[in-house]
């Protein structure tokens, strides 16, 4: 049986971690302990996820001694070590919380068990590599990016294939890729396709995959221009037939930033709101992680607070509101102050209900898998989320582009029917900003 001694950050990534090691055997080192009980009074996502593993702990102490061991559901065993640590090196700080998590470890190893040490902290996993130990990254809810799910594809097919679907309004799965597929391709609900003339021709078509009728149908608000906003490239067409319609109930939108994902999900629940009046209000939350280094606390109420947090938003209202038949200056602030747009942090949405709202999460990047499923239970009925981030742009330090919650969420979601996803790859924001993600 392996044994699996994990770090702190991994239990507050996922408070579920203590359950993922089927057969094996988990070990909490006490210093693991300590770090929850100094975090469990935090009212941030490391307090609540620390507060989750404290309960799963006490639950488990109903079946045995933690010290002795508990057995769990999956055939494998959990164990609070206490009395098992081998000095380290010279150089390593005792006082250290890492270094007393690696002394278990090392002293597991020298009694012959096979340890494995998992810790999202590259560093950590560094120096127990230095002293002979194995030492993994979690990988759990892992999705490689240059795997992640594009929302769209491209399909060569026969000029008549494409004379057929203008005509038809439709075509059948066995028009465009006949045999399952084609190439080994698996057709996702709500995919997008590009169909190109095979003979090299210009002619082309759009359309997205019905995966209910196998069917192949037109863009119904392809063309759309929510609160006077016009599509630029296909991406963006593409994304707008998932924020527009009312069957898909939750989109994320992934890409290069500037790609116009914030802006459209924006325009696309003003519309929504407003004009068709499908949504009571559109509440907008972002994670609040700050870029580089921390300004340490703002004054003022939560509202002025979350106003320096929401500056992108505002940016994005503002240009919104930019239109020809718009004179007046304070259109955004009449947006707020008709109560139909709330701004929020992330962190304030546990414990909510949110019922026929459009409901904007911006940054997702940022949020791991466990926030990703807390913040979408929160969704009520008649509601629409809307996702976006960039997995290349992380500020959290304990995720990268394969670990944040945003790419588990595509993954896992793909192929169902409320759901639908795009990839955005052109940048819009400016030929500055597209030079500065290419040479920088």
């Amino acid at each position: 049986m392996k044994t699996f001694v994990l770090d702190t950050n991994v239990l507050i990534h996922d408070p579920e971690a203590l359950f993922t090691f089927e057969g094996s055997r988990v070990v909490l080192p006490l210093a693991v302990v300590e770090e929850l009980d100094n975090f469990k009074r935090l009212d941030d996502n490391r307090g609540r996820s620390a507060r989750a593993v404290n309960r799963y702990l006490d639950e488990l102490r109903r079946h045995g001694k933690l010290s002795d061991g508990v057995p769990l559901e999956h055939g494998g065993e959990l164990r609070i070590e206490v009395q098992t640590r081998v000095p380290l090196p010279e150089g390593f700080h005792y006082d250290s919380k890492d270094n007393q998590m690696l002394e278990v470890a090392l002293g597991l190893f020298k009694k012959g068990e096979t340890v494995v040490f998992i810790t999202k902290d590259i560093n950590l996993r560094i120096k127990a590599e230095a002293i002979g130990l194995i030492a993994e990254d979690y990988e759990k809810s892992k999705v490689h990016p240059d795997q992640l799910y594009l929302g769209w594809h491209e399909k060569r097919v026969s000029s008549e294939v494409i004379d057929k679907f203008f005509k038809e309004k439709r075509l059948q799965l066995g028009d465009v890729a006949p045999g399952n597929g084609g190439n080994g391709h698996v057709w996702q609900a709500n995919e997008m396709v590009i169909l190109h003339d095979e003979a090299g021709g210009s002619q082309s078509a759009l359309c997205r995959f019905d995966a209910a009728s196998k069917e192949f149908l037109p863009l119904i608000y392809g063309n759309a221009n929510p609160w006077g906003l016009k599509p630029l490239n296909t991406e963006q067409r593409f994304a707008l037939e998932l924020l527009m319609r009312k069957d898909v109930k939750m989109v994320s939108l992934v890409g290069v930033p500037g790609s116009g994902k914030t802006l459209l999900a924006l325009a696309a629940g003003l519309e929504q709101i407003f004009e068709e009046k499908i949504y009571r209000r559109m509440l907008v939350a972002r994670p609040v992680i700050p870029v580089g280094r921390d300004i340490g606390f703002l004054p003022g109420s939560k509202e002025e607070k979350l106003t320096s947090w929401m500056g992108a938003i505002y940016d994005n209202l503002e240009l919104l509101s930019d239109r020809p038949e718009t004179t007046e200056a304070s259109e955004v602030d009449e947006l707020f102050e008709s109560g139909k747009i709330v701004v929020e942090a992330v962190a304030f949405l546990r414990g909510r209900s949110l019922p026929n709202q459009y409901i904007v999460i911006d940054d997702a990047q940022n949020l791991t898998p466990h926030e990703i499923k807390t913040v979408i239970s929160r969704v009520g009925e008649g509601s629409k989320i809307v996702l976006t981030g960039d997995p290349f742009q992380i500020d959290n330090p304990y995720l990268d582009a394969s670990s944040t919650g945003l790419a588990n969420l595509v993954e896992r979601f793909k192929g169902q029917s409320i759901y639908g996803h795009m990839t955005f790859s052109k940048i819009e924001r400016s030929t500055l900003a597209a030079l500065a993600s290419q040479l920088l």
